[in-house]
Order: structure tokens, then C-alpha cells, then sequence
């Protein structure tokens, strides 16, 4: 590739959700009431369970790093887009939209890894009750932790590396509400083929081994629950799940609607609204 036809980029320019004027004012007040009630509900869980003894257990010690993962990737693109619905200029500077895919790509990855890890851990507190504070103690949880946010962090740096080391040229406009790789890719001149293969064997991987620990982790809950012969035992093994898995629902649910989704019907459109879910 000749880099003298290479121009050099300040900033981008986010199109946003959507241009029609009367949906904006609904927009903006859904998402908005959305956006605060995410922050106090994710802040509130925080500080409640650092606040109360009884909560210092393993279930809501995962518990609050998943608020604090959902309230970092959350923050990283609802302000924005928020402001971006009524503003004139929605540039964001070049290393603004790369810090920003950053935080959104560490903690998204982060709450992926942890949702497979709190999967283990509700095996672990269904399966063996009375071996459950030794096998989860609080040493294995602190490992766990710091190896999803080792994770994260790794895969973000990758792909932020190799995505904001390209040559970008022509239309400086994302046709998105915030910095996704897809549509930076279609925006450079370079050859993206490493930064596709890295996409996918990295995060496929990821994706991979995160869905499989969901699922092994409850194939065999389901089977210590089956065990279980009191009616009111059964109640409380599925009860103390249906966070998980509204979690997982949501959060994993979406995205691989959006990933295997005819490419035939896709919409642009339609994937905005569907990033919604696991950004905001």
C-alpha cells in the first residue's frame, strides 16, 4: 500500500441512531431513563454489597464486578450517543473513538468471561453446598477476576492496536452510534484481512469457550437439581439462577442473534437497534 495516499484522520463523524426529527425527542427520553436507571441500579448494587457483611460471598462478589463492567461499557457509549441525538457536530476525535472502543471492548469481553464464571460458581453452590466456601473461597474468586480482566484487556488491546494502525481515507462517517469495528473497517484503505482473522479466531474464541462454560455449568446443575427431592430446595436452586440467566438472555442472546442473522436480510438499521441491548 502506497502511505503517501494515506490521509491522516482527527476525527470521525457518528450518524447516529436515527434522523428523523419526532423520533429524537422519544429516543432520547427512553434511552436517557434507561442510561440513569442502569447507572443507580449498577452503582446502588456496588455499594450495597460492599456495605453489608452478609453479602460478602462469592455469588455477590461476582455480582458487583458485573455491575461495575456494566456501568464502564455503558458509560463509554450512552453519553455520547445520548448528546450526539440533538448535536450538530458529532465528530468524536480519532483517539477519542479509539479510547472509547477500548473501555467498551474491555469491559463487554470482561462481562462475557464473567457470566461464564458465575455459571461455574452457581454449579459449584448448587452441586456441593456444605464445600462451597472452600471451593470458592475468596483467594479462587480474586484469581478468577483477575483472569477475565486479564483477558479483556489483552483482546481490546489487540484489536485496538491493529484497528487504529490502519490507513483511513475518504468519508470520515460511521453509520453508528459509536465506534464499532465492522464500519471502521469499511472505512480504511489498508488490507484489513489480519484485523478479520484476529476478530475472529480472538473474540470466536472467546465466544466459544464463554457459551460452552454457560451451558456445561448448567447441564450439569440440572442434574444436581434433579437430585434435590424437596420441592422447596428445587425453588431455591432455580431461584438463585434467574439472574443469570436473564443475564445471559440478554447479553449473549443478542449478540448471537446479530451473529448469525442472515447476511440476505441484513439491516443496518435493524443492527442499531439490536446493539442497544448489550450497549445500553
Amino acid at each position: 500500500m502506497d502511505t503517501g495516499n494515506c490521509s491522516s484522520l482527527t476525527d470521525f463523524i457518528l450518524l447516529g441512531i436515527t434522523e428523523n426529527t419526532k423520533k429524537k425527542v422519544t429516543l432520547f427520553t427512553m434511552f436517557l431513563l434507561v442510561y440513569l436507571i442502569n447507572l443507580l441500579a449498577n452503582l446502588g448494587m456496588i455499594i450495597q454489597i460492599r456495605m453489608d457483611p452478609q453479602l460478602h460471598t462469592p455469588m455477590y462478589f461476582f455480582l458487583s464486578h458485573l455491575s461495575f463492567c456494566d456501568l464502564c461499557y455503558s458509560t463509554a457509549i450512552g453519553p455520547k450517543m445520548l448528546v450526539d441525538l440533538f448535536a450538530k457536530n458529532r465528530s468524536i476525535p480519532f483517539y477519542g473513538c479509539a479510547l472509547q472502543f477500548l473501555i467498551f471492548c474491555i469491559f463487554a469481553d470482561c462481562e462475557y468471561l464473567l457470566l461464564a464464571v458465575m455459571a461455574f460458581d452457581r454449579y459449584k453452590a448448587i452441586s456441593n453446598p456444605l464445600l462451597y466456601a472452600v471451593s470458592m473461597s475468596s483467594r479462587v474468586c480474586s484469581l478468577l477476576m483477575a483472569g477475565v480482566y486479564l483477558v479483556g484487556v489483552t483482546d481490546a488491546l489487540i484489536h485496538m492496536t491493529l484497528t487504529f494502525c490502519l490507513c483511513f481515507c475518504g468519508s470520515n462517517e460511521i453509520n453508528h452510534f459509536f465506534c464499532d469495528l465492522p464500519l471502521l473497517f469499511l472505512l480504511s484503505c489498508s488490507d484489513i484481512q489480519v484485523n478479520e482473522l484476529a476478530l475472529f479466531i480472538v473474540s470466536g474464541f472467546i465466544e466459544l469457550s464463554t457459551i460452552s462454560g454457560v451451558l456445561v455449568s448448567y447441564f450439569y446443575i440440572i442434574l444436581s437439581v434433579l437430585k434435590i427431592r424437596s420441592a422447596e430446595g428445587i425453588f431455591k436452586a432455580f431461584s438463585s439462577c434467574s439472574f443469570h440467566l436473564a443475564a445471559v438472555a440478554t447479553f449473549q442472546g443478542t449478540l448471537l442473534f446479530m451473529n448469525f442473522w442472515p447476511s440476505s436480510s441484513y439491516s443496518l438499521d435493524q443492527d442499531k437497534m439490536i446493539s442497544l441491548f448489550y450497549t445500553l
